[in-house]
């Protein structure tokens, strides 16, 4: 194991190489209307560029875990930030709509298999017993992104040409190669770890169940969030300045639940995904019933983004638990579900948005997503209980 001052080294590498992604990720939204003005479509149609990315997460997480578990963790996060900061220049050049789709989606494919690789090498490094700590402070990037990154990319975008925005991420991901380079120790490589052997780990129940949960339970918030700009204008009755501020507490919710969701998996992991699920359909009921009042709102608001916290990193930790020989695809395929929840959330949410049922309607939605998702971890509750029973008696 590395000295203490090494190992933190490597954890502030891993957490800005967290901070760049997370930032690259969410800018879009802030500076959709520049995008679109710049690429010569409607502000509708660049918005796909915001699904291309995570259309690129779905896929690259599975496909490059998959292609990289032969490699040494620390080449295979190098090669991971290359192709990263490759599509974030190809944002930042891109000359048409199309171009802009290409790009968003190559730099969305190395997301999911950079914090699943980065999860594998947070524990590795971790003194024993700390798994949870050291996952948790790896997911840090995309809080603290939420809180400072994107809001300074957004302004930069908006005052000197959206383009700006992605120049700075791809400068982020330069500076993360550096730090990858200099702090990462060489760690070998599972040599029994094949790409066979990764897909006959990843081809079992409870990594279809894990990440089942992640896929549907993870959506009611997405639900919800997807249209808190309308929800605080026109529900909350607050003016469109006052969106920025939510989105703050959400970013503070998330500096709060990702190391407090580290200190709870050191407890229980199946015990703080329960808590997750549970608490985040009853804190949208609360959303939905509250949402007319500002600091109920608000604080509603912050609680979802802090079990959201608290889930990710026990699902991640769930799914290194389960998949045996196939750590490297299934870390990484946590986020391919997560983000298949973004679409499905939103996507459902829109639905009875446009079937007139007002804005507080995604959130009875997301809670309904919430215990399905409870739903299926029951399931695997219950599988658990079943293939441990004999190993006790």
């Amino acid at each position: 194991m590395p000295p203490p001052r090494h190992a933190l080294l490597a954890t502030i590498a891993l957490v800005v190489g967290g901070f760049a992604i997370g930032t690259t990720e969410f800018v879009t939204m802030g500076l959709l209307p520049d995008i679109a003005e710049g690429v010569s479509v409607s502000i509708p149609t660049a918005g796909h560029s915001i699904s291309a990315y995570a259309a690129g997460v779905v896929v690259g997480a599975p496909l490059l875990a998959m292609l990289g578990a032969t490699w040494p963790r620390k080449a295979l996060l190098i090669g991971l930030t290359v192709a990263f900061v490759i599509g974030n220049i190809g944002t930042a050049l891109a000359p048409d709509y199309n171009w802009l789709l290409v790009a968003r989606f190559v730099a969305g494919m190395p997301h999911g298999a950079f914090f699943g690789v980065a999860a594998l090498v947070a524990v590795d490094l971790a003194a024993k017993g700390q798994a949870g700590r050291a996952v948790s402070r790896v997911m840090l990037g995309i809080p603290i992104a939420n809180v400072a990154g994107v809001p300074g990319a957004t302004w930069l975008g908006q005052n000197y040409g959206w383009r700006t925005a992605y120049w700075l991420v791809a400068v982020l991901g330069l500076v993360t190669i550096g730090l990858l380079i200099a702090y990462i120790p060489h760690i070998e490589r599972n040599l029994a770890s094949t790409i066979k052997s990764e897909l006959k780990g990843f081809a079992t129940t409870q990594v279809a169940l894990t990440l089942l949960v992640g896929a549907i339970g993870f959506g009611g918030m997405f639900a919800m969030a997807s249209y808190i700009a309308p929800t605080v204008t026109d529900v909350t009755g607050l003016d469109a300045s006052a969106v920025p501020i939510f989105l703050l507490a959400a970013g503070i919710g998330g500096l709060v639940g990702t190391p407090l969701a580290g200190r709870l998996a050191e407890w229980s992991v199946l015990r703080s995904i329960t808590i997750g699920c549970v608490g985040m359909g009853i804190n949208l009921v609360a959303f939905a019933l509250t949402a007319q009042w500002w600091p109920t709102a608000i604080f509603f608001y912050f609680l979802s983004s802090v079990l959201a916290g608290i889930l990710v990193v026990n699902l991640q930790l769930r799914l290194m638990q389960v998949a045996g020989q196939a750590q490297t695809l299934a870390a990484a395929s946590n986020h391919a579900a997560l983000n298949t929840a973004n679409a499905l959330g939103a996507w459902l949410g829109g639905i009875v948005i446009a079937n007139g049922l007002g804005y507080t309607a995604p959130s009875w939605v997301g809670a309904g997503l919430s215990v399905l998702g409870a739903g299926v971890l029951g399931l695997s509750l219950l599988k658990h209980r079943a293939d441990t029973r004999p190993a006790t008696a």
